[in-house]
């Protein structure tokens, strides 16, 4: 007999641990291999982790809601293959002895983000009880008008009693007393959202586990970045009409639908190229300028969540190219089949607030990304067209594009030339393109 390690793997770029969602195999059971044994979540993705090979399971390693870092093992399987053909575990992590060195952050990566952001408060990182506290505690203890000895209270749950982002935000929640905002001068007023009483007939429902990482991610997206948004109408008669003379033979041809998505992710690549440095990210004080131009394209779920699909590479792709994984995406997005990589890596990000009905929107960037474009609905409208005769008034089709971008490092000049390429690309489209 031999025991094998199940590891957490690595489930990718940028994820570092997992939350064990729900055992499906209990101690005891028989496994085979690739059968999966439990679920998982990131802040990425649902997905399962499979049986690497053949045996019983005789311990599970961790409870359900523990979270388990990549590369630790979750579970022990007992195989009677001998110990030359079973497959070597990834060794799990052993901790490092203890030091005087500061506690590692028990963080996930968009929290990572924020603390960089605001390392610089006003609170110490160590209380009289030497406490440590993270740059993200101490940021959200100064904006509630929590001081230094009040924090020192809280309870804490994290490594040697730690106090987490959990933590603090579990005190927040049933803080009865809150002081009042302060102002001075030269000093920001600290603003502390009430507590919301329920009235009469009200119906509590508690956000899913989705819709937190949503809300956290959307809030941690305004406290990084300052957001502009600009405005341009586009005028798209000339693809409205190809796609109406060609939909029903391509569809008969591949076997695909073709939507406007395609046509306005190659706009986005376009003007991308001719302006690199809205593809770009801030670490600190520096720009990444990306060499990859993977665009991400918002899709909603069924259940009113939102995921974020991303075409890697989308500059390599034709527009076949482009419409086959744009549809393969969006299918399994709404059935809950996408893998952690097809939802990582994005560089920009296009989302269609049309699909709604809406004429427009102003869009929240999607971290550490520092643009956005939305697109709205495309609406018939009377317009002035200039001709050879003259002006004339024509009917058109026409949509509002918007882009929100970071103006820590996009200038309303940048933003405003960029969207207003992507426009150009749009209304110069040849309506005699060959697919």
């Amino acid at each position: 007999m031999a025991q094998v390690e199940l590891i957490m793997p690595k489930m990718g770029e940028s994820v570092a641990e997992a939350t064990v969602i729900k055992w499906l195999k209990n101690v005891g059971e028989n496994i085979e291999m690739d059968e999966s044994v439990l679920e998982i979540a990131t802040d990425k993705v649902d997905s399962e982790i499979p049986s690497s090979i053949d045996g019983v399971l005789v311990k599970q390693l961790f409870g359900e809601d523990d979270v388990v870092q990549v590369g630790q093992a979750v579970a022990i399987i007992e195989t009677d293959a001998s110990s030359a053909d079973t497959p070597t575990p990834t060794p799990t992590p052993t901790p490092a002895p203890e030091t005087n060195i500061e506690a590692p952050k028990e963080v996930t990566i968009a929290e990572e983000i924020i603390e960089k952001a605001m390392e610089t408060t006003s609170l110490p990182k160590t209380s009289n009880s030497t406490k440590f506290f993270s740059p993200l505690v101490r940021s959200i203890a100064q904006e509630e008008g929590i001081s230094t000895s009040e924090l020192e209270t809280v309870p804490g749950t994290g490594k040697e009693g730690r106090v987490t982002k959990k933590d603090i935000l579990t005190y927040l929640s049933k803080r009865t007393s809150v002081p009042a905002p302060k102002i001075s001068t030269g000093s920001p007023v600290q603003m502390t959202a009430s507590a919301v009483p329920a009235m009469e007939g009200d119906e509590i429902i508690e956000m899913d586990r989705m819709r937190k990482m949503i809300a956290n991610h959307m809030v941690m997206s305004k406290h990084v970045s300052p957001h502009v948004t600009s405005f341009v109408e586009a005028d798209v008669t000339n693809i409205v009409n190809w796609r109406n003379k060609v939909k029903d033979e391509f569809f008969k041809r591949e076997g695909e639908k073709i939507t406007f998505t395609p046509i306005f992710i190659d706009a986005v690549v376009k003007a991308i190229k001719d302006f690199p440095m809205i593809n770009v990210a801030v670490e600190g004080t520096n720009i990444i300028k990306r060499k990859h131009i993977n665009v991400g394209m918002a899709a909603a779920l069924p259940t009113g969540n939102l995921i974020v699909p991303v075409i890697k590479d989308a500059d390599q792709k034709n527009m076949i190219g482009l419409t086959k994984i744009v549809n393969d995406l969006a299918k399994r997005a709404r059935a809950n089949e996408l893998k952690p990589d097809e939802i990582s890596g994005g560089t920009f990000t296009i989302t269609n607030v049309g699909g709604f009905g809406n004429v427009m929107g102003t869009p929240i960037i999607n971290q550490p990304q520092v643009a956005i474009m939305a697109v709205g609905a495309i609406v018939k409208k009377p317009a002035v067209m200039e001709t050879e005769i003259g002006d004339v008034i024509a009917i058109r089709h026409k949509m509002f594009c918007s882009l929100s971008y970071d103006h820590r490092v996009v200038d309303g000049s940048l933003g405003g030339m960029f969207l207003k390429r992507f426009s150009d690309y749009l209304e110069a489209f040849d309506p005699n393109t060959n697919i």
